[in-house]
């Protein structure tokens, strides 16, 4: 039996097939052809069918391919369909309660990725391993710090902090500040989702 988010998921692709394909092409120049759109999400090749929206992603130009789970298929979606017509980067980046269009609130969110910070410490060197494939050197703090492009054209700064004798680990995200003119609130949560799952298995298959 399906899950409400696999069923979420294939909702989408309806959804998805009522949206100017065209424009979405132009918008990121993404490559494609007259059965998919290609993107990259997390350093990985996705295909969306123009006649079904179904996403898959494959790791040898679709000789195989598997197809994409709730998040990085919801990311997809929104992305393509909702994402503005003008959107633009700032170039300032903020915690996810500081971006532009949300009600501001105290908190950053940053214990929202408590788990995941967990399960990387005492694995700081491979995260930085992944993380230097992945991204490059934001010149911000942390034990390991990085600009990740979940998509070529939306960087995302990834702070992790490893547990000392006081503090247990941390991890920080932080976003541009115009990154809900791609994608809504809640969306965000799915990318950052994708992103912590795609980094742990990387980790663990020693893959790079």
């Amino acid at each position: 039996m399906a899950t409400n988010y696999e069923i979420t998921r294939n909702q989408m692709r309806g959804e998805f097939v009522k949206y100017d394909q065209e424009n979405m092409i132009r918008k990121f120049s993404l490559r494609n052809d007259a059965s998919y759109i290609y993107i990259n999400f997390m350093s990985r090749e996705y295909r969306i069918d123009r006649k079904t929206g179904v996403v898959e992603w494959s790791e040898n130009d679709f000789s195989t391919s598997v197809e994409a789970d709730f998040n990085e298929s919801m990311t997809i979606y929104d992305i393509l369909c909702y994402s503005k017509d003008d959107c633009s980067l700032s170039g300032n980046f903020c915690p996810v309660n500081l971006l532009k269009g949300t009600v501001k609130t105290s908190g950053s969110g940053s214990n929202l990725f408590q788990n995941a910070a967990g399960s990387f410490s005492g694995k700081q060197k491979e995260l930085e391993c992944v993380c230097s494939f992945l991204g490059d050197d934001p010149g911000l703090k942390g034990d390991v710090a990085v600009k990740l492009y979940p998509f070529p054209f939306l960087p995302v700064i990834l702070q992790f902090w490893e547990a000392d004798d006081d503090f247990p680990a941390r991890l920080n995200f932080l976003f541009d500040e115009n990154t809900l003119d791609y994608m809504h609130f809640e969306t965000v949560f799915f990318m950052t989702g994708h992103i912590l799952k795609r980094i742990g298995e990387m980790m663990r298959s020693n893959a790079l």
